[in-house]
């Protein structure tokens, strides 16, 4: 059987620019929108273009650039909301309108004091308004993680007859757990008549730290769109992170997906994202961190020296990174200084390194870690002791 895509829906610009601080300018959107574009996202959600005037140029800036991606712009379940994006996407080569209200019982009674009957009613008017001006319409059940299955179900069956392309599943406050995001896109794949017409989307949130898990759950049951942010950027926890999906995947063959992402870019376009956004990615962040393909236990520096895959299961040039760093601390063993060594010109007998390493065993121990500086004074001190001297 052939491997299944996993469309790459990117709101960075959207919901990664919700976190405080985190604001962009027009010209910094353009320039992280561009890199998407080339990284090969297959949907940049651009912004939320009725939510202030410089939002709005930015999604009809970023329309006129984009030339692979469809470009996305969020809208509430309101004519108004709709009509601006419709009117912000106007240049844009394949727009989508994403448009949705909020689904549980919570969002129903205290934030809409509303009941069921009226928000499916809410729904379905947005999907077929904001299908009068798009082909492509999203509609997003806000809170579907925490939405009654069959209720959930019954709205995806109206708005489908309504027009709705693609049907957004969130996961908005990272409630789920993974076993249960799963059997709920399993449910409506199950029981939503026309589902099969349509593409199921995941839009996990990370505030149990689940938000990848999840949205791997939703693609293993039937989802065929994932919501990401570089870095897994977003509100309060952040976001499924883009690069865990893309990896996880080209990882896992046996999950049979596959996405049209760049994979080489992952690391230059997280830098610039965290750059631009003032935002650090943590050095433990798995496949973009500064520790992602760092060692500095002597027992996994061997075996890496050894055969990388011994400890590692990417090759880091399939993310961008130049090489595996071999850390020296206190923890290094014999090998790894003899690496380090040999990789600033010094070969070393087993005497020699056996001397050297209960010197460097002394730095070790004053310092976090010991770097290149370190070792040419150790070489300099073990020159003016030894009779042998290194060039």
């Amino acid at each position: 059987m052939s491997a299944e895509k996993i469309q790459i829906f990117d709101t960075t610009l959207r919901d990664g620019e919700q976190v405080p601080g985190c604001k962009l300018n027009k010209k910094q959107k353009l320039e992280i929108a561009a890199r998407l574009d080339e990284l090969g996202v297959d949907i940049i959600e651009a912004g939320f273009p009725i939510s202030s005037p410089g939002d709005f140029e930015a999604v009809n800036a970023i329309s006129k650039l984009v030339k692979n991606a469809t470009v996305c712009g969020l809208t509430r379940a309101n004519k108004k909301d709709i009509e601006s994006a419709a009117k912000a996407l106007q240049y844009a080569v394949k727009p989508r309108i994403h448009t949705g209200i909020g689904t549980s019982d919570s969002h129903i009674i205290h934030k809409f004091n509303s009941n069921r009957e009226a928000i499916i009613e809410r729904a379905v008017e947005a999907v077929a308004y904001a299908k009068t001006f798009v082909d492509d319409v999203e509609f997003y059940a806000e809170d579907a993680g925490r939405t009654d299955n069959a209720f959930l179900a019954q709205v995806c069956e109206e708005v489908i007859k309504a027009g709705a392309t693609v049907l957004n599943i969130p996961d908005t406050t990272g409630y789920c757990l993974p076993f249960e995001y799963g059997n709920k896109i399993k449910y409506l794949k199950d029981h939503v008549q026309g589902i099969d017409n349509v593409i199921i989307s995941c839009h996990n949130h990370n505030d149990l730290g689940l938000a990848t898990a999840n949205a791997v759950a939703g693609a293993i049951n039937g989802a065929r769109q994932i919501e990401c942010t570089i870095n897994g950027i977003g509100e309060r926890a952040g976001n499924t992170a883009l690069e865990e999906i893309v990896m996880i995947f080209r990882q896992h063959k046996e999950l049979n997906f596959y996405t049209d992402i760049n994979a080489q870019m992952l690391t230059e376009l997280s830098q610039l994202t965290s750059d631009t956004m003032g935002m650090m990615v943590q050095p433990n962040k798995a496949i973009v961190g500064s520790n992602a393909f760092a060692h500095s236990s002597g027992i996994h520096q061997d075996g890496v020296i050894k055969n990388r895959e011994t400890y590692e299961i990417i090759n880091p040039a399939d993310v961008g990174v130049n090489e595996s760093s071999i850390i020296l601390t206190a923890r290094s063993g014999r090998s790894a200084l003899a690496y380090r060594l040999k990789d600033i010109g010094f070969d070393t007998s087993k005497n020699e390194l056996d001397i050297l390493y209960e010197q460097f065993l002394e730095i070790a121990d004053l310092k976090k870690e010991v770097v290149r500086e370190d070792l040419l004074g150790l070489i300099h001190q073990f020159n003016q002791t030894s009779q042998r001297k290194f060039a």
